[in-house]
């Protein structure tokens, strides 16, 4: 009986210290998984209607959003050119290949071309974005957040989400846009050269199977796609760096976090979008 008594408490602790590490393991992840997520929502939701709200009154902070779009522009142009290009090579290659077991050497142009434009561009764009517009943007606004800078901002009665977070939001879409079209045109001119002067193809050929297949929807998605992915790098990345704190520790780790989940955000949302867009719109069949 003594036994039976003492190991009683022994498993009800037992029990207990289990019940606290599951919800300890809740509140860790997935509770502060989806706080974060619903605060970015609603950072999003604001600075889209202060936006539409400062343009509207005429005092939307377009020299902010000038500054923002050279400086994102000037941090994703040369790697924008170094990532496209050395795809455009890997798909042409693989592309060359494929057609040549099967015979179908006339239609490269057109599989290599649709393919920069659906999938390459959008992807590469996602990854500039994400990793060049997205670390620059939170850290920025991490370190004026760590300096306080925000927390005076408010104090003086200045809207941070107006001042700081439209501009890049507005910036980071158009920006995200004219990198989607500058690494199409890259990558198809690579593809084409590498086509025609490293695997002997025919120019003629490559351009003609390439205008017979592509339409103007390809284009419309692939920009629509950039913009999606402009705006959603947009608001985590300012979320994410306006609620840094640690210091420049944890500025490090809040820029690490941003390009993290912009990542894997984009690139899900590719997958979604990409999806809609081939069953509310399938391939005809020439």
């Amino acid at each position: 009986m003594v036994t039976t008594g003492n190991s009683q408490p022994e498993q009800r602790t037992d029990l207990e210290q289990a019940v606290d590490d599951l919800l300890g393991l809740w509140q860790r992840h997935p509770q502060r998984s989806l706080e974060t997520l619903g605060r970015q929502v609603t950072l999003g939701r604001e600075a889209v209607v202060e936006t539409v709200k400062s343009i509207a009154a005429r005092r939307f902070p377009f020299a902010e959003f000038a500054k923002q779009c050279a400086f994102m522009a000037n941090v994703s142009a040369a790697p924008t050119i170094f990532v496209a290009m050395p795809i455009a090579v890997v798909v042409s290659i693989q592309i060359g290949a494929l057609v040549n077991q099967v015979g179908a050497t006339t239609f490269i142009g057109a599989v290599a071309g649709l393919g920069i434009i659906r999938q390459g561009a959008p992807l590469v764009t996602s990854l500039m974005i994400a990793g060049a517009v997205g670390s620059a943007i939170c850290a920025d606004l991490g370190s004026r957040t760590i300096r306080e800078e925000i927390d005076a901002m408010m104090v003086m009665g200045v809207n941070p989400v107006r001042r700081l977070v439209a501009p890049r939001l507005v910036a980071a879409v158009v920006v995200s846009m004219l990198l989607c079209g500058f690494i199409v045109f890259v990558g198809f001119a690579t593809a084409y050269m590498f086509n025609v002067y490293a695997q002997s193809g025919t120019p003629g050929s490559f351009i003609g199977s390439f205008a017979s297949f592509a339409v103007a929807n390809d284009m419309a998605v692939a920009l629509v796609k950039s913009a999606i992915f402009g705006l959603l790098t947009a608001i985590i990345a300012c979320d994410i760096g306006l609620h840094a704190k640690g210091g420049p520790g944890g500025v490090a780790n809040a820029v690490n976090s941003a390009v993290v989940s912009s990542a894997l955000m984009l690139f899900a949302t590719n997958i979604i979008i990409t999806q809609v867009y081939n069953t509310v719109f399938p391939t005809k069949v020439i």
